[in-house]
């Protein structure tokens, strides 16, 4: 048998979840480690259930202009940025849009699945600029991190 499930950016992040199903069917999906699923990812519930997952449309910012250099802002504020042909989507953020704006971008508000590009170093998600290690709230907790010094 297999369901789908629909989850925004954020509840597409996990290890371990209950996901009511768009079927209304409540269902455990227990991963090895956390990770964030794509748009169609197929995961097998603790039933046995095989669980399409879909992005689901979310509030999203598309910027347009000189993508490269606008790409280096959206990044170095460590903000999750999906990269298409044509322009950047981000999660809205008045303040974000109004810096990119600044900078000469148009940006224009729309809804549709958000996909941003995974971390650089294989973890698979961008995160804020935060300097406090949480274990309790770091669904990584588990992942060793490696520090580089020059």
């Amino acid at each position: 048998m297999t369901e789908t499930v629909t989850l925004d950016y954020e509840a597409r992040y996990f290890r371990r979840r209950l996901v009511i199903t768009d079927t209304g069917r409540e269902v455990l999906i227990d991963a090895a480690e956390a990770r964030s699923y794509a748009d169609g990812a197929h995961v097998v519930a603790a039933d046995g259930t095989d669980i399409v997952i879909h992005a689901a449309a979310e509030p999203v910012a598309e910027v347009r202009g000189d993508l490269a250099r606008l790409a280096w802002h959206i990044g170095n504020r460590h903000t999750p940025c999906e990269v298409r042909a044509d322009c950047l989507l981000i999660r809205r953020d008045h303040v974000l849009e109004d810096m990119l704006r600044g900078l000469g971008a148009d940006v224009r508000h729309a809804e549709g699945p958000f996909q941003p590009e995974g971390g650089a170093y294989g973890h698979g998600r961008t995160h804020g600029h935060a300097h406090s290690h949480d274990p309790q709230a770091d669904p990584n907790a588990h992942i060793p991190h490696r520090h580089h010094h020059p």
